[in-house]
């Protein structure tokens, strides 16, 4: 039978150990932190509807639902705080911050690091050349970014080399079959869609999705509502112009004796239309691309002022001897034909397929002084240009 002194050191025994297991493990909390993946806010997106963002305690939630044409699958991003754990086996991707190295496919992708000021973390892309961002051509120059293949996709067996923290895939090449090569590597592969998005703000806000990823929301938000605040005061500016006053635009080219132009409801043609303009297949509803026949085009814009997107020709000259037929168009006649190859990279890539969709601003600023010069007198173009004879 145990007596009180007995009894009471014991019961101090016990307090004590209890005391010293709890500080054991508030001291392993603190080193590593755990939170739960169900309590999320979703943070609201204004034009952008192929993704959805949610950030809870530590963490963030990315679901993509649009990540390439015709897509009926979703697909689910976990992005980890230094230190963070959850249960992540529901996630096709899990993101452990802080970010150091990423991989690439597409040039629109390039822009967002740019703005973001954090280009030094491109380690790898596939065709070096197409790039025009100055940032990444130093960090090309010094050996820094790892040429990834020749073609639209990206050589699986450099990227594993490379290990990066992760990289990002347009459905536009052929990366989506590798998907599940990288994961059993645990390189997170991450869809992105913003090409789908037929309202030119929806690109633009695509950057959330690249800041997250990088553990850069805030500048992110910032870089997005600057380009948000000049395209919609460009856009009130060409408000202002009647109906009367806006020009019949001829947009598109030949190949193979079918006629490409956007169709009424596509990210071109609604840039044009912001612009004051009156699109010449307007009521070709879709948001893809148009395949017409010469004899309906020349019917329907032959006529047309202004010819908006004839190719990267070097010379009105040279378009109408390479298609002889261009010349029945009233804008060939009148040498009022603009194309985007004001800005070239020094290799040769195009500015406005990388910049373009970040930066529809600038497009629509453009098209204004194209189209309305009155309304930007002072504004140089940053894309177009329209072609010497």
């Amino acid at each position: 039978m145990q007596t009180f002194p007995n009894v009471l050191q014991s019961l101090l025994y016990r307090l004590s150990y209890l005391l010293w297991f709890g500080v054991i493990l508030l001291f392993l909390s603190c080193g590593e932190k755990k939170t739960d993946a169900l309590v999320k806010t979703a943070i609201p997106l204004d034009f952008a509807t192929g993704f959805k963002l949610y950030e809870g305690e530590g963490f963030w939630e990315i679901e993509v639902s649009k990540g390439y044409t015709g897509s009926s699958e979703t697909y689910r991003y976990l992005v980890l705080d230094s230190g963070v754990q959850v249960n992540s086996g529901n996630y096709d991707a899990v993101i452990q911050l802080p970010i150091s190295q990423v991989v690439l496919t597409s040039t629109t992708q390039v822009p967002h690091l740019d703005a973001l000021g954090q280009t030094d973390l491109l380690v790898g892309f596939p065709q070096l050349d197409l790039i025009s961002s100055r940032a990444a051509r130093q960090f090309i120059a010094a050996g820094k970014i790892k040429e990834l293949g020749a073609g639209p996709s990206v050589n699986p067996e450099l990227v594993l080399d490379l290990q990066p923290d992760w990289m990002m895939i347009s459905t536009l090449g052929e990366d989506l079959r590798y998907i599940e090569v990288f994961k059993k590597a645990g390189i997170p592969a991450l869809i992105n869609g913003e090409y789908v998005e037929q309202n030119p703000l929806g690109r633009a806000e695509w950057i959330k999705f690249t800041g997250v990823l990088l553990g850069n929301y805030p500048e992110a938000l910032i870089q997005f509502e600057q380009i948000k605040k000049a395209y919609n005061e460009a856009a009130v500016l060409a408000s202002s112009i009647m109906e009367k006053d806006k020009p019949r635009v001829l947009s598109g080219v030949m190949y193979q004796d079918i006629w490409y132009a956007p169709s009424s409801e596509s990210w071109a043609a609604q840039l044009l239309s912001q612009a004051g303009g009156k699109y010449a297949f307007e009521e070709n509803v879709g948001s893809g691309s148009l395949q017409l026949n010469f004899e309906y085009v020349l019917d329907r814009a032959s006529s047309a002022p202004i010819w908006i997107g004839a190719a990267d020709y070097a010379s009105r000259a040279e378009m109408g001897t390479r298609e002889p037929r261009y010349q029945a168009f009233t804008a060939w006649e009148t040498g009022e034909l603009y194309t985007y190859t004001a800005k070239k990279g020094e290799t040769g890539g195009l500015e406005y397929f990388e910049l373009g969709y970040l930066r529809p601003d600038l497009i629509l600023k453009d098209l204004i002084k194209i189209l309305h010069p009155q309304l930007l007198p002072e504004y140089q173009s940053y894309f177009y240009q329209k072609l010497p004879n």
